[in-house]
């Protein structure tokens, strides 16, 4: 997809989950040389992982669901994620594409940024659309002054998540899974800013600007009935499509002793018990109000949080085990993976 920079930089694309699909499909697949899609891909299109950066444009996501009620990308995300950042599909030379672009160089992801990628924290681009809110609930001066806050929180909490963005490659499987915790903690830290305003100023409405707040997600909402894509999403988040732990290939290319297949098995079992929790997580259609899908991202996001904590946990206890040659096996899994 050809991405006009002039759109980048009012937002037009960016309130769009499949414009926003499609622009990290493309920088996705810049520093990969696999054949067909890259096996990482999500359902709908979507990567989890670009170059080195986990979660691309992770605050659209977050208030796409909160305020529109479109968990198309949000609910994307988990277990599968987690397996992309054991088994990174970038080699060290894919992944320099992402790099800070130098004179005479490469350019950079097709010329998408990776800060662009990242998040902003301009109010056109990923702030909350509080000048809708405003106009669908009329607010009274004291529900306008709530509005505010929750809308500089919202800002605030993009810059948090703006913050998060990787400032250099992570080309080992302990270090990526360090970068995934980084950006889950900092969406984490987000949530928890935006959530008590959110609240806060929801629970200043009355009934009728309540249904009015809840009527924005309406079309999303029908559209989303239409094609059965709310199923869709309970079906594949969290769940592993043909991502079978590579075993055998562990096994031939590493020669483990005894010591090593012992900390090895403690990884695929750690690595089972959270693929298993983030599928049971997974309840992208409950939430119909504003303030409860924000409290569905957060339960989200912690289990999201402490399965990428255990499993980089049992990886670091595996990895100390191997000796470089053994490490460099175990790095070239993902990168010669086909789709």
């Amino acid at each position: 997809m050809n991405v006009h920079a002039g759109a980048f930089r009012n937002g037009r694309l960016m309130s769009n989950p499949m414009a926003r699909a499609q622009i990290a499909a493309a920088a996705a697949l810049v520093g990969w040389h696999g054949v067909g899609n890259g096996w990482w891909q999500h359902p709908g299109g979507f990567y989890g992982w670009v170059g080195p950066l986990f979660w691309p444009f992770a605050y659209n996501d977050l208030y796409d669901y909160t305020i529109w009620g479109d968990g198309l990308g949000f609910w994307g995300y988990g277990y599968p994620d987690i397996y992309a950042g054991i088994f990174g599909p970038y080699g060290y030379d894919g992944l320099s594409a992402y790099l800070p672009q130098r004179p005479y160089g490469r350019r950079q992801a097709r010329g998408v940024a990776l800060d662009q990628l990242c998040g902003s924290d301009r109010r056109e681009i990923v702030g909350l659309p509080i000048d809708q809110i405003a106009d669908a609930v009329q607010p009274t001066d004291v529900q306008g002054a709530d509005l505010d806050a929750l809308g500089n929180a919202s800002i605030l909490a993009a810059e948090l998540i703006r913050a998060s963005c990787p400032t250099q490659v992570a080309a080992t499987a302990p270090g990526r899974l360090a970068a995934m915790q980084q950006r889950v903690e900092a969406m984490t830290k987000a949530v928890a800013l935006v959530q008590p305003a959110l609240d806060k100023f929801y629970g200043s409405l009355t009934d009728e600007q309540k249904a009015r707040f809840n009527a924005l997600a309406e079309d999303q909402r029908r559209a989303a009935a239409s094609n059965n894509s709310n199923a869709s999403l309970a079906q594949n988040c969290g769940t592993p499509v043909g991502l079978d732990w590579p075993g055998a290939e562990i096994e031939a290319r590493l020669h483990p002793d005894d010591t090593q297949r012992a900390a090895l098995q403690v990884l695929g079992d750690t690595s089972a018990k959270v693929s298993a929790s983030l599928k049971a997580a997974c309840q992208p259609s409950d939430a119909m109000t504003p303030p409860a899908r924000m409290a569905a991202i957060r339960k989200r996001l912690d289990v999201m949080l402490d399965g990428v904590k255990s499993v980089r946990a049992a990886l670091e206890a595996f990895y100390a085990t191997l000796n470089d040659e053994q490490k460099a096996q175990f790095e070239a899994i993902g990168p010669r993976r086909t789709s």
